[in-house]
């Protein structure tokens, strides 16, 4: 797929990833990952009823920051660090698991669910560092035109977040017609979106095959502007960001730039998981 002007930004690749029952796993550390670190996973879940979403329970990170958006649907959670409380929708999780975290998270009610889960890859300096955790409500999250700002800085609006890298994370909702422009910091060789609902057009791509729910593109490292227009109310969430510059080595639940990283992780995983069946909260 090519681009319809000189200066715009080129889609080099487009997926459906792969779907199990309710979720669809677009970005892996071991494919997409590599191209588009530092977002180094994203699952997109979708579901009629909570009936149809897989029970987690209370699991294990490190190594990452992971954020969870949810644009419908409420969720229960309760983390290691402390915190436990209720994110409604509209609302996200910020999540660094650093040197290890347990968490998870448990929908309320019937309703329709359907969000994003971003796997964000730490620096070096930072894979280690005590774990921390911040949930923020619909109104905490800033919006510039018809863009919420997850993550980094658009335009006026900053993320409340302090994110570990020079990155932005974008959640976007346009009405059927309308268009819209993001400009990345020049520095931003990583770019991609995937949409959740409705389609798009675009002037920086070419306009006779348009982009729909379900999938997710990724641009060259051109440093070029992303213009689309919706085709019906269309949502979609748009990643830019330095290039991640450190390997990925992974472990099942973790992400690090080390083996001896990993090491040191997964050990206090295993520390805070005896610690937890202990207390009775793990079988």
């Amino acid at each position: 797929m090519t681009t319809a002007t000189n200066d715009a930004r080129t889609i080099i690749f487009r997926t459906r990833g792969s779907t199990h029952g309710p979720i669809t796993r677009l970005i892996s550390p071991s494919d997409l990952g590599e191209l588009l670190k530092p977002f180094v996973f994203l699952d997109f879940f979708s579901t009629k009823s909570t009936a149809g979403l897989p029970k987690f329970g209370m699991h294990p990170h490190s190594g990452i920051a992971t954020v969870t958006f949810l644009m419908e649907g409420d969720v229960s959670y309760e983390d290691t660090t402390g915190k436990q409380g209720v994110l409604p929708a509209g609302g996200f999780e910020w999540m660094r698991a650093d040197n290890g975290v347990w968490h998870t998270g448990t929908p309320i009610g019937s309703e329709p669910m359907m969000g994003f889960q971003l796997w964000v890859a730490l620096p070096a300096s930072e894979e280690n560092a005590p774990a921390q955790s911040i949930y923020l409500a619909p109104s905490q999250v800033p919006q510039e035109g018809p863009a919420r700002v997850l993550l980094g800085r658009h335009g006026a609006a900053q993320s409340a977040i302090s994110a570990p890298a020079d990155m932005n994370y974008l959640a976007v909702q346009l009405k059927d017609g309308e268009r819209w422009r993001y400009v990345p910091p020049s520095h931003h060789a990583v770019a991609w979106l995937a949409i959740s609902a409705g389609s798009l057009d675009g002037g920086d791509f070419d306009t006779s095959d348009s982009l729909h729910a379900g999938e997710l593109i990724v641009f060259d490292e051109s440093g070029q502007a992303i213009e689309v227009m919706a085709r019906g109310d269309t949502t979609f969430v748009l990643g830019s960001a330095v290039k991640h510059p450190h390997e990925l080595v992974t472990g099942y639940y973790s992400v690090h730039t080390s083996k001896e990283a990993l090491e040191q992780g997964e050990a206090e995983i295993q520390r805070i998981g005896a610690r937890l069946r202990s207390e009775g909260r793990l079988p």
